[in-house]
């Protein structure tokens, strides 16, 4: 069945976290990157007016474990839904205490504001994939395809026609929006990013969705563009670093660049942009790529 697209109204806003509901064949729904548990509410009004409960949701398929994504994941375990991510995200899932950790020294007072609680899930529901993993629900059939570069642990999900690809097709909240990498730190890798595009681009695939934000055809022009964006902000990071700005500076520039872009392209766009891709996290990730490539 067709997959639908559930705004999250993440902090109020329309149009920056989506999350996929697939209902299946067999009965119950799938769930997409269903997103933090600040936005469980909102979950669950969206599957509401398909007629499902939280307690339908047969299983959840994560792309990966940043909060925007897999926050809620291990409350709709608790009500009943495996959780399928790749194998190397798996432990943080199951121990979220470390992931939290690092995720409240970033965003420190606002963390529970932004993300809410996040629940381990329970070592019987969690499930970890590899790349060209299958999950079957009666008869519909989730193949995983490995595709780090925003994260280590990042996988795209094909089922039938549609893929499900996170944040490795970028950021496009909607169609006049050239789409853009989002690059938080610790494992932005671009080289590892462009061949991730190289093996999604060349699946049968006709739908792309993401994360941040709607579905898109999935063309050539889309992950050109998204690769020429993604070289041209991270050469604005370098160049930078290079004349050595202060980080402060570094992300003024860098925001002002990147908005002047957005506002060619829509007027509203910037404003929902600073929620779905800060640009200071944006300029902390390419500034530790950077960094590593130097001293390598």
């Amino acid at each position: 069945m067709a997959p639908h697209l559930l705004d999250l109204h993440f902090q109020g806003t329309p149009g920056v976290i989506a999350a996929y509901a697939v209902p299946l064949h067999s009965g119950g729904v799938a769930l997409i990157d269903p997103g933090p548990s600040s936005t469980l509410t909102t979950l669950e009004r969206g599957l509401g007016t398909l007629s499902f409960t939280l307690e339908d949701v047969r299983a959840v398929l994560l792309t990966h474990i940043h909060l925007d994504h897999a926050g809620v994941a291990g409350t709709l375990a608790e009500r009943g839904a495996d959780v399928y991510v790749h194998e190397r995200g798996a432990a943080h899932l199951a121990r979220p205490d470390r992931l939290l950790a690092s995720a409240r020294t970033i965003y420190a007072e606002h963390m529970d504001a932004l993300w809410g609680d996040m629940r381990p899930v329970p070592r019987e529901r969690l499930h970890a994939v590899q790349d060209g993993s299958t999950v079957t629900l009666g008869s519909d059939a989730f193949h995983a395809t490995y595709a780090p570069g925003h994260a280590v642990h990042h996988v795209a999900w094909q089922h039938g026609d549609d893929l499900f690809v996170g944040d490795v097709a970028g950021v496009r909240l909607d169609a006049r929006q050239t789409p853009r990498a989002p690059t938080p730190p610790p494992d932005i890798d671009l080289d590892a990013w462009a061949a991730s595009v190289a093996r999604l681009r060349a699946l049968p695939a006709r739908t792309l969705h993401l994360t941040h934000y709607g579905s898109y055809p999935a063309t050539d022009a889309h992950w050109d563009n998204l690769l020429r964006t993604m070289h041209a902000d991270a050469a604005r990071v370098r160049e930078g670093l290079e004349r050595q700005l202060g980080a402060d500076a570094l992300t003024a520039e860098f925001t002002r660049a990147v908005e002047a872009d957005l506002a060619q392209e829509g007027d509203d766009l910037a404003a929902r942009f600073r929620y779905a891709c800060p640009a200071w996290m944006s300029v902390q990730g390419l500034t530790r790529y950077w960094t590593r490539k130097a001293n390598a």
